[in-house]
């Protein structure tokens, strides 16, 4: 008879009573809790594949290196194709969303929009870079008492690249600044600054270190390829080594610091000043760069704050037991809506959910 409820509750068919009745189940005790979780999980493969299979999807991240095997997830997120175009969309949000600035050294803004294709060009007439619609190309360098800073803002629903004078290439993801030299200095070493998230493909060079300072943290490198996310409200700064070495210390006290090797994630946490390492496959950190989104056992809190960014919008969740899930997965941006998503999520955990501008209210199944 439970199982019969929980399948009903599933396929929206319950009732609110049925509905209240079924969660008092599964607050009742931990072995409920399991069993339901194991129906639920179970009904969404099946509803997904459009078949009986019980078996586990595969999908796949493309990282650069293309012999790095495939990845195997057991999870709902797995099956996107199978959706199809859905009737509509979020009224084309990416379209209508900010446009990225350039604060030049002089503190001029530009605004870098897809027909914006020209050059920059410094007091003297010479070429410092070229802007074009999705990246800035830096060149040279400059006497050390004559380095300016610019600094770009990528917003909510977009991403952009820099390659800086020195020749290191830099992804910024959505909601991102970065501060850096026009031309870096002659001597001396190459700071930036950073908010938000990016991934570096650091120039190697001996003489002068690449220094990312982000919050409370600085993160040194010579020549590598790592990850750095620092939203201000996640109130820790992590950083991801793909390739390469790198030093992640807090900016006050140098000595507390960790070293990294290829395959390792350093997490600095601001209210214990603490930093803890562990073990992580980088491709799910890699993939945004790639124009995708993917998640190993992610909490759906924090992966509503990644659609967020990625999309530009507000997400406002009543939905308490879907506040408790995690979710494991792949998707492809450009391929996919925030209804295409929130869709997805309803055939693990059932939700009711309205658009209202740019504002996405989740509320539970037998919310009034």
């Amino acid at each position: 008879m439970t199982s019969e409820l929980i399948y009903k509750y599933l396929s929206n068919e319950a009732s609110e009573q049925e509905a209240a009745q079924l969660f008092g189940w599964i607050e009742a005790s931990e072995e409920n809790k399991k069993q339901f979780i194991t129906l639920k999980k179970t009904w969404a493969l099946t509803a997904l594949s459009g078949t009986i299979s019980r078996e586990v999807p595969v999908i796949a991240l493309k990282p650069k290196n293309r012999t790095r095997q495939y990845l195997q997830y057991a999870a709902i997120l797995a099956v996107l194709m199978g959706l199809g175009r859905l009737a509509f969309y979020f009224n084309d949000r990416t379209t209508a969303s900010k446009e990225i600035v350039l604060e030049l050294g002089d503190g001029s803004l530009e605004y870098i929009t897809e027909k914006n294709q020209t050059a920059l060009v410094n007091d003297k007439g010479e070429l410092v870079a070229r802007k074009f619609p999705n990246q800035i190309v830096y060149f040279g360098k400059a006497l050390d008492k004559n380095v300016l800073y610019h600094s770009l803002k990528v917003p909510y629903g977009k991403t952009f690249k820099l390659k800086l004078s020195d020749g290191t290439i830099v992804s910024l993801n959505s909601g991102s600044t970065l501060r850096y030299p026009e031309q870096f200095g002659i001597n001396g070493k190459r700071n930036v600054y950073l908010t938000g998230e990016a991934f570096f493909e650091v120039a190697k060079d001996k003489q002068h270190p690449f220094i990312v300072h982000s919050d409370e943290t600085e993160i040194e490198v010579l020549g590598t390829k790592f990850n750095v996310s620092a939203y201000p409200e996640d109130k820790t700064v992590s950083s991801v080594l793909v390739e390469g070495s790198i030093k992640m210390s807090e900016k006050d006290n140098l000595s507390n610091s960790v070293l990294l090797q290829p395959n390792q994630m350093a997490v600095w946490q601001n209210q214990s000043k603490k930093i803890t390492t562990k073990t992580v496959d980088t491709s799910f950190y890699e993939a945004w760069t790639f124009g995708e989104l993917a998640f190993n056992n992610t909490p759906f809190s924090t992966i509503t704050k990644i659609i967020e960014r990625t999309y530009d919008v507000e997400i406002i969740n009543e939905n308490a037991v879907l506040a408790k899930q995690s979710f494991t997965g792949s998707i492809k941006i450009s391929e996919s809506s925030v209804e295409n998503i929130l869709e997805l999520l309803k055939r693990d955990t059932p939700f009711n959910y309205s658009i209202e501008q740019k504002t996405i209210t989740i509320t539970p199944i037998f919310h009034n």
